[in-house]
């Protein structure tokens, strides 16, 4: 996983562990809270149950990270370690103290959520925005810090644009990350909610919406052309349309092709014609 982070947040990775040298005290859970800059919100509760048990049976055998806090300490890495120990009623915990700035504090908790890459891309695309927020940092510099090319980071922070109900599916993981990445390159937030209630009741894989997007698109498109079209008639051609229609009876269509044309008179039957004919007859 090293390999695939960037220099800035590589450069932590051994703030995160923890040696012969270090000074490991026992921390009551009380004095502890929660990195709040930690981007995962939902904890499998599973997983926190196993790991319990493991705690009960031999104890916590990897200290916590923290660092000093007006109040107390923050957890800067182990908070699941921390609420295993809270499930079974421990009092404390095993601690090694360290000194971190807020963007360290920030940038770390991403690094434990990478490794484990358990993240769903919601709090993947939250954590990004955050980092970049709070230090003013373009896309380019944390696609460097998190060694992810800066399409990456973008086509998460992307996501950020979604309908709150769509970004609510996406971190349940009824909708794929493909299928958010789809519905983010629609314009209009109607069709995206309504393309993503279609793709969750009738199971479409990535592909299957993106070939709905595209022939939407392609009708849209039609669609606007005819309309562009019928707007640049010339208002006089429409009068007289519609004066010919009144005097004849029927539809009439004026094909005009810069100076010159045709007028269409539509008939429905031979009498329909007879009587049409009649009509230009006397005008003669």
């Amino acid at each position: 996983m090293s390999k695939r982070l960037g220099r800035g947040l590589d450069a932590l990775i051994p703030s995160l562990s923890v040696n012969d040298d270090d000074k490991v005290i026992e921390i009551n859970l009380s004095q502890l809270r929660p990195n709040p800059y930690q981007p995962r919100k939902t904890f499998d509760d599973d997983a926190i149950k196993e790991l319990a048990e493991s705690i009960k049976q031999h104890g916590v055998i990897q200290p916590i990270i923290v660092r000093s806090v007006v109040k107390g300490y923050e957890i800067i890495a182990g908070e699941r370690r921390f609420r295993a120990s809270q499930l079974i009623g421990n009092s404390t915990i095993p601690a090694v103290i360290r000194s971190f700035s807020d963007q360290q504090a920030m940038e770390i908790a991403l690094i434990e959520n990478l490794q484990r890459e358990d993240l769903n891309a919601m709090e993947l695309a939250i954590a990004y925005h955050s980092i970049m927020d709070k230090f003013n940092l373009t896309q380019e510099e944390l696609s460097l810090k998190v060694g992810k090319s800066r399409s990456h980071i973008a086509n998460f922070l992307r996501l950020l644009t979604l309908p709150p109900e769509i970004k609510e599916n996406v971190s349940r993981g009824t909708l794929s990350m493909g299928h958010a990445r789809a519905l983010a390159g629609v314009k209009e937030d109607t069709k995206k909610r309504e393309l993503a209630k279609l793709t969750i009741s009738n199971e479409w894989s990535v592909r299957e919406l993106e070939e709905t997007i595209q022939r939407l698109e392609r009708k849209g498109s039609q669609e606007e052309q005819t309309k562009a079209k019928t707007k640049k008639r010339d208002p006089y051609i429409q009068e007289v349309e519609e004066s010919l229609r009144e005097r004849f009876k029927t539809t009439v269509k004026i094909k005009q092709q810069k100076d010159k044309g045709r007028i269409e008179l539509l008939y429905y039957n031979k009498q329909d014609l007879e009587r049409l004919l009649e009509m230009l007859e006397k005008l003669a």
